[in-house]
């Protein structure tokens, strides 16, 4: 097993980012990769012209990579922000705005995944009305995401990098995600499991993957210390990743990792270019 037999995607937002985002598509089919995801590309609007919709959606097509992931609109990310679904007021409603937007965007391109950060806590809102507000706005998601046959994904996030992040462990959003469930009765909310921030949290990873590997929907890594590529830190990857196919696990694995100080093409020379295509 390994690194060579899993199914790879690029994260386009955190990846190849010294290109114009119209580029990035081409830059990972050239890398070698067949899927790609993003997340919410227009950090300014929620509901982006048509052409910038079209254009986008050209150019994964034009490079023959599929669109495997998508976030809903979380404000400015990369930023301050992780999220706007259970802020109160503007955010919110930009939130509910890009519901639509983003779905039918993702299924233009047959993509079946799309991410819903949850948002930092507000000083002065009382966080329960952040929770009813957000499970609110959740259920949406959920009922668009299942419109286009779409899972719903929740993210926990690491407490070091998102202190007002209310989502820092697994059990916390999995419950979410449970919560979601419920209200919908579709199911089809799950986990987006990231090992980087687990382990940035301190989680017990061999655990999170035996628990919850049933209720995940997506799996995200990058190395720790540091975010870099695989090998550039300690985290043992391969082994983890190898735990998660054992425990039934057969869904794509985000490399949402930063570069570093060199171009992102350089930065897989761990994983064989000839493995990198999804099978």
């Amino acid at each position: 097993m390994g690194f060579a037999d899993q199914r790879f995607n690029v994260n386009l937002s955190i990846l190849f980012t010294e290109l114009p985002l119209l580029e990035r598509p081409a830059a990972a089919a050239a890398a070698g990769f067949t899927a790609v995801e993003l997340w919410w590309p227009w950090i300014d609007t929620p509901t982006p012209e048509r052409s910038e919709l079209d254009a986008l959606r050209r150019a994964v097509e034009d490079a023959g990579v599929r669109l495997t992931g998508l976030n809903f609109y979380a404000g400015e990310l990369p930023g301050p922000d992780r999220g706007a679904l259970s802020l109160p007021g503007e955010e919110s409603e930009r939130f509910r705005a890009n519901i639509d937007v983003a779905a039918d965007f993702a299924q233009s391109l047959g993509c079946t995944a799309l991410n819903a950060l949850y948002g930092n806590r507000v000083d002065g809102v009382d966080p329960a009305e952040q929770d009813a507000l957000a499970l609110e706005n959740l259920v949406r998601a959920a009922r668009a995401a299942d419109r286009i046959g779409a899972v719903l994904l929740i993210e926990a996030l690491n407490a070091r990098e998102s202190p007002r992040y209310p989502l820092v462990s697994a059990p916390a959003a999995v419950a979410v995600v449970d919560r979601v469930n419920e209200a919908t009765g579709l199911g089809n909310a799950r986990f987006l499991m990231d090992l980087y921030h687990l382990s940035m949290n301190g989680e017990d990873l061999p655990a999170v993957i035996d628990r919850y590997t049933a209720r995940t929907g997506h799996v995200q890594i990058a190395d720790n210390p540091g975010r870099g590529a695989p090998g550039t830190g300690s985290l043992p990857l391969e082994d983890l990743l190898d735990r998660l196919a054992k425990a039934g696990y057969e869904g794509w694995v985000g490399l949402e990792y930063k570069p570093g100080d060199r171009p992102s093409a350089e930065a897989f020379d761990w994983l064989p270019a000839d493995r990198r295509a999804a099978r």
